[in-house]
């Protein structure tokens, strides 16, 4: 079977800009309620969506849900699909926001770790919102998809920067980054989509563990394994110094 052809290499995609949420009318013009409100009624959906599906779930129950009335969220979104649209880049901004503040000092592996460990457990945390996005999104009209679309890119950029460090770095080997952030982005959704049988299996430590090993395992350089395996060994739990009886 012959080896896989070199990549080329790419320029670094331009991150999509941030969605506005003035796409979605609002009756009131006060940006700071408008958010507040829309955070509360985004809350209630979500869960709602996610439990009953889109189609079942009526804005009347979200309102009961939200603790508001049903008036009050036509003042904040026209439609039933304006609120499925807030609730979607609302899952996919708290994916973005946690995977920016993801650090791990300058070590390229630490922050490629940092960034699967932090998408597998807000995924974790929110497992109905990560299955409403994969369920729910083609319920939205045509234009209202491409929003939803330019947030994943956004929030894969955040992955493919670090992917793209540990190959300058010689780490790993030129590779597809954009393919790989899928199939690293697709491995941290899995855990939500595909819970009900991973959890008899591995816990969420071991998930992201295996995971990450299997990722550079499949891409790491003579380089990288050496630099890997010293990224291990620091990371292992320190034994404790053993204290010194005195002699009696």
């Amino acid at each position: 079977m012959p080896a896989p052809k070199a990549m080329k290499k790419k320029p670094a995609a331009t991150p999509p800009k941030a969605f506005d949420q003035m796409v979605v009318k609002s009756q009131v013009t006060d940006a700071a309620l408008v958010q507040r409100r829309r955070e509360q009624i985004v809350a209630a959906a979500v869960e709602l969506f996610s439990t009953q599906g889109f189609y079942r779930t009526t804005i009347q129950q979200v309102a009961r849900k939200a603790g508001v009335s049903t008036g009050l969220i036509y003042q904040y979104a026209e439609t039933k699909e304006d609120v499925l649209l807030l609730s979607l880049v609302s899952v996919m901004e708290r994916y973005r926001r946690e995977l920016d503040s993801s650090d791990d000092g300058a070590d390229p592996f630490g922050r490629l770790h940092a960034a699967l460990e932090t998408y597998c457990r807000v995924v974790d945390r929110h497992r109905d919102a990560a299955i409403l996005a994969y369920r729910s999104t083609m319920s939205l009209p045509r234009k209202y998809r491409e929003y939803i679309k330019q947030a994943e890119v956004a929030t894969n950029e955040l992955i493919a920067t670090r992917l793209r460090a540990c190959i300058d770095a010689g780490l790993f080997r030129e590779v597809n980054v954009e393919l790989v952030t899928y199939q690293l982005a697709l491995y941290a959704h899995t855990w939500s989509l595909k819970y009900w049988r991973l959890r008899e299996l591995v816990d969420i430590d071991e998930y992201i563990a295996q995971g990450f090993d299997f990722f550079v395992n499949a891409m790491a350089t003579r380089k990288g394994r050496l630099h890997y395996k010293r990224f291990l060994a620091a990371r292992e739990p320190k034994a404790p110094a053993r204290r010194r009886v005195a002699g009696g």
